[in-house]
């Protein structure tokens, strides 16, 4: 009796981390042929056929084990120099907040990262333990190809009527989200991210935050390096968004340009999920 009692509590650990189911979306590209009828020198026709490549949505399932993955919270600032931005920034710190209390129960790793407020963080316990953190080797960077993107963000991004020059607005994470001083960490550096991820023995990683197409592709910890690290990584697509300006090419609303660059993200980086989705995924 006891001798079973032992396996079951050795097994209870497996049990517990049973994985969860999660839908996602990729781009794959697919060939698309079309024949137009063209006249041919006798006065009849012939069929020219043309192939050309297209990107497809595909839609495909992962899983994950929370306490196994992470979530990183990429520059949610409490403002912005671009007031569009600010207020965009506002009601997705609202929309996270919840999806990171769920998370953060159900287990995952919550990783603060906004970006150049670390002052602001020094004395905070979730900051202390980032540092207290050891660090590891980082890996050889893997040789990825880098397309260019589907926008024009050359102007800065903003689409303020009148925008400013470019300035540090913030001063720390946006106050919607809370940090849980004794689980959670703080951090703007990938090297302390990527040790994070090893001593959690971190898998799985979920990316959400600011702005798509700069800090969330190119930050230290950012999209771009986790792939070049090896990392396997999501990105939460409607909890992100662009720095575009419709008055610049490809000229589409700025809702538009968002998804032009998560669907670029999904086509070169990683593919991506929907938050309603880890909600449901996280409650089983």
């Amino acid at each position: 009796m006891y001798r079973t009692i032992a396996i079951l509590i050795l097994l209870a650990p497996a049990f517990a981390a049973e994985p969860l189911r999660l839908p996602i979306r990729t781009q794959v590209p697919t060939e698309v042929s079309t024949q137009t009828p063209v006249p041919d020198k006798s006065g009849g026709k012939i069929v020219k056929i043309e192939t050309k490549t297209v990107w497809q949505s595909k839609n495909l399932e992962t899983t994950f084990v929370p306490e196994r993955s992470a979530f990183i919270l990429c520059d949610i600032w409490d403002d912005h120099w671009c007031k569009e931005a600010s207020k965009r920034c506002d009601g997705l710190a609202k929309a996270v907040a919840p999806l990171v209390e769920a998370a953060r129960k159900a287990g995952v790793t919550i990783i603060h990262c906004p970006s150049d407020t670390m002052d602001f963080y020094k004395d905070h316990p979730a900051r202390k333990r980032t540092l207290a953190v050891k660090p590891v080797d980082l890996p050889k960077n893997k040789d990825l190809p880098n397309p260019p993107l589907p926008i024009d963000d050359s102007d800065g991004g903003c689409d303020d009527a009148v925008p400013v020059k470019s300035f540090k607005a913030w001063k720390s994470q946006h106050a919607a989200i809370t940090v849980d001083g004794e689980k959670d960490y703080v951090s703007d550096k990938g090297s302390e991210v990527y040790a994070i991820l090893k001593e959690k023995n971190i898998d799985k990683v979920f990316v959400l935050g600011v702005h798509t197409n700069m800090c969330v592709l190119n930050r230290s910890f950012g999209i771009k390096q986790l792939r070049k690290w090896d990392v396997d990584c999501l990105l939460v697509r409607d909890l992100t968004d662009a720095m575009y300006n419709p008055k610049m090419k490809p000229f589409v609303p700025h809702e538009k340009g968002t998804q032009l660059v998560v669907q670029y993200i999904e086509q070169n980086w990683c593919p991506t999920c929907c938050s309603k989705d880890l909600f449901q995924a996280l409650a089983k």
